[in-house]
């Protein structure tokens, strides 16, 4: 049984919430939990309640932003080669393109 934890808002997390994925499910997930910056826990329960999922720059964020983009580089190069586009890596640069986005916006705020 998971231990009870208590969150930010007092109240005690004692529920443990499963479901199965596919591999390339579980890897998008895992690329929109590094881009963001937040836990798995806490992405997840974002986009389940439809809650704005806000990054916040850090070094972490930017680390995964550089590796994921020399990622799409790769997977371009091979489309380059004559391979097809897949989704997965078209839902990638969206996400990372909004995530961009929202990083200047925040920047022409800062000025």
């Amino acid at each position: 049984m998971s231990a009870k934890n208590l969150d930010k808002h007092k109240r005690w997390r004692n529920k443990t919430v499963a479901f199965r994925v596919s591999p390339e499910e579980d890897t998008q997930i895992e690329t929109a939990v590094k881009l963001t910056g937040l836990t798995k826990q806490d992405y997840i329960i974002r986009r389940l309640l439809c809650r704005d999922v806000v990054v916040q720059g850090n070094p972490r964020v930017y680390k995964a932003l550089r590796n994921q983009l020399a990622a799409v580089l790769d997977e371009l190069r091979r489309i380059e080669a004559g391979q097809g586009v897949n989704d997965e890596l078209l839902d990638t640069i969206q996400m990372i393109a909004t995530i961009m986005n929202g990083m200047q916006e925040d920047f022409a705020y800062d000025r």
